[in-house]
């Protein structure tokens, strides 16, 4: 699989990782680790910082990925199945069907403009 193709399915693994720790099929060892996935993928701290030229955007790279393709292996076959149907049904042509499933996000960069301009100000 090429890597274009790789980052269209993770377009669609993601939303279906999030549907899928919602279920009670999923094993918590995967809930677990999709919640470290997340932290790790949130948190400023990285293991190689990002300052470092090439390198230290590499781990974001190949660390994030290869955890979400580790949980999707932990995840029961036929759940993770029935969880990327669904997940492609939220999506049309790469947008979310719905304007509202773009909330999360755009609460999470509001909290972040909000913090980089309390910073700047105090």
């Amino acid at each position: 699989m090429d890597l274009k193709r790789r980052a269209q399915q993770l377009k669609v693994d993601i939303p279906a990782v999030f549907i899928a720790l919602r279920r009670s099929e999923t094993p918590v060892v995967a809930k677990i680790l999709a919640g470290i996935t997340v932290a790790y993928a949130l948190s400023p701290i990285d293991l190689i910082p990002d300052f470092i030229p090439v390198i230290g955007l590499l781990d974001d790279v190949i660390l994030l990925p290869g955890l979400i393709a580790l949980t999707v292996k932990l995840i029961p076959a036929d759940t993770f199945a029935q969880c990327r149907v669904q997940a492609q049904s939220l999506w049309s042509d790469g947008k979310p069907k719905r304007w509202y499933y773009a909330l999360p996000i755009i609460l999470v960069w509001l909290l972040i403009v909000f913090l980089i301009v309390k910073a700047i100000w105090l």
